[in-house]
């Protein structure tokens, strides 16, 4: 009788899954020329309601006691929306004024090489997010226009249908930013440790973001920054003319 030989079927291996890749971009003087907040702030300003302008002396006592330190940046930058663009701004004009002002960052506002690295990142397959402290809803309207789907920012206050001058999370800045991206990650279900994070930034406020990420790349770095990043070996990307 001929011998029958029993096979063993050992089953292939599970695929490892995909590990995260992501380039996270900061925003102004990162990839903008010139800081949003102060800009925006402006462009509303001559777009809707000039006559504002004869309220910014009620700005100086605000910006005394920002400069000796005794508020946050985030009273501050409730000051300042106050003064432009008042109390409560209907939500369909605050979405008209970010687009407009997404649109004129885009013409003219963006250095031409930060939108060349994003293409390239995202030709590489990476996951591009916006990381700042500016405001979302301009911000939103920004990344809508340059195809960037992950935003994490300050967040604005709504009532009723309208922006008020509230900031309603932590100001995305320093440490605050690290923990917002951190939280991020959590929601959108990227284990930290099985992702790369790539992390562009100008400012040395940003220290806490290049030491969570994988790769730290200074970009159009302040002077403080500059040091930090020849001390630890960071690359410099320098954009201004």
């Amino acid at each position: 009788m001929a011998q029958v030989r029993r096979q063993t079927m050992v089953a292939a291996p599970a695929p490892r899954p995909q590990r995260a890749r992501l380039s996270i971009f900061d925003l102004d003087r990162t990839l903008t020329i010139l800081p949003t907040y102060t800009p925006f702030l402006w462009f509303a300003v001559r777009d809707r309601a000039p006559w504002r302008l004869l309220l910014l002396p009620l700005l100086m006592p605000a910006a005394l006691l920002y400069a000796l330190k005794l508020i946050p940046r985030c009273r501050m930058k409730q000051a300042m929306h106050w003064v432009a663009l008042g109390g409560a701004l209907p939500e369909r004009e605050a979405a008209r004024l970010a687009d407009r002002f997404a649109r004129h960052l885009v013409a003219r506002g963006l250095y031409a090489e930060g939108m060349a690295l994003i293409a390239a990142e995202r030709e590489a397959g990476r996951r591009i997010v916006l990381a700042t402290a500016a405001p979302h809803f301009y911000t939103a309207a920004l990344a809508r226009r340059l195809g960037i789907g992950d935003v994490v920012a300050t967040a604005s206050s709504w009532q009723r249908g309208h922006l008020t001058p509230a900031i309603v999370s932590a100001n995305c800045y320093g440490a605050d930013k690290r923990s917002m991206v951190e939280a991020f990650l959590d929601r959108a279900d990227i284990a930290r440790e099985a992702s790369h994070i790539r992390f562009y930034s100008d400012h040395a406020s940003d220290v806490p973001m290049f030491e969570l990420a994988d790769e730290a790349v200074a970009v159009n770095p302040s002077p403080k920054l500059r040091a930090i990043a020849a001390a630890r070996g960071w690359p410099v990307l320098d954009w201004r003319r």
